[in-house]
């Protein structure tokens, strides 16, 4: 069932997002970028907790399209880059959306922390003094 809404709709009507859209936003949230650096990038954000094979990161790309939450770019620097690489970016409407699973999530973490699940980061850093 696909759930692509109108450009104009509520961005919470596409969350929750699957974790490798969200984080495949949260890497273009820092610039344009082609699949194997959002890989390499996603590994790295996680310290390799979630890792983005090439089969789920064709499927969310194409997915995210669809949606208008990424759009196709030509990379700025052509001369370094290889034709046959696809460069993506955050639309507006992908900021959104991205905007609101942000807001969600640290909702979430709130919940966490407030129940005794796990403590602030700073808290352990401020604890190790």
């Amino acid at each position: 069932m696909s759930r692509i809404p109108s450009l104009r709709g509520d961005p919470e009507s596409l969350l929750p997002l699957t974790p490798a859209i969200f984080h495949i936003m949260l890497v273009l949230a820092d610039g344009q970028n082609h699949g194997y650096a959002i890989v390499k990038e996603i590994d790295q954000l996680t310290q390799g907790r979630l890792r983005i094979g090439e089969g789920t990161l064709y499927r969310s790309t194409e997915r995210m399209l669809e949606q208008g939450l990424i759009e196709e770019v030509h990379p700025h620097d052509a001369d370094q880059e290889d034709p046959r690489r696809r460069t993506f970016a955050l639309t507006p409407w992908g900021w959104t959306v991205a905007r609101a699973e942000g807001a969600r999530v640290t909702s979430l973490a709130d919940v966490v922390v407030a129940r005794g699940l796990v403590r602030r980061r700073q808290h352990r850093r401020a604890m190790k003094r």
